[in-house]
């Protein structure tokens, strides 16, 4: 599997099955799915395309894999690390408080590497960023970890 970035639009997955055939699913930021089957004759042109939305891409997933999905869940690591999407809530307590009040890092050893506002990624939010309600951070720690940040976060 090859991955691209694609600035403005999300990311492409390649892959090509050990029969050779090429797909391609492309995560778009906005948490739709393209899934693209390319014909054998010619890799490069698209023979069926199908564009999934959110929810149709999460039953996908569960098909594939109906044990290990888990929709906030983005990677686990050998390490017993992972990385989670955990949503703000417009009535959580730190709704328009700054990202260092919340003292994730030093409570429960996860760290928040991202945060997703409307169509927009802040990496590496400083302790100075004021959270707002709506707002994806994308955590990353120890399972243990990421859970209790979740429970801090969603305090109201």
């Amino acid at each position: 599997m090859s991955t691209t970035p694609l600035p403005g639009i999300g990311v492409q997955y390649d892959l090509t099955t050990r029969e050779r055939q090429h797909l391609s699913v492309i995560a778009h930021r906005d948490g739709t799915r393209s899934v693209n089957v390319y014909r054998p004759d010619d890799p490069d042109a698209c023979a069926q395309s199908l564009h999934l939305t959110s929810a149709e891409a999460a039953s996908l997933i569960d098909a594939l894999m109906p044990d290990h999905h888990s929709p906030t869940v983005l990677h686990t690591t050998d390490l017993g690390l992972i990385a989670e999407r955990v949503e703000l809530s417009a009535h959580s307590m730190w709704n328009g408080r700054v990202m260092g009040e919340l003292r994730l890092r030093t409570e429960t050893g996860a760290s928040v590497v991202a945060v997703l506002r409307r169509a927009e990624a802040i990496p590496s939010p400083g302790p100075d960023f004021r959270l707002a309600g709506g707002d994806t951070l994308i955590v990353i720690g120890t399972r243990e970890g990421v859970e209790a940040a979740a429970a801090i976060l969603g305090r109201e």
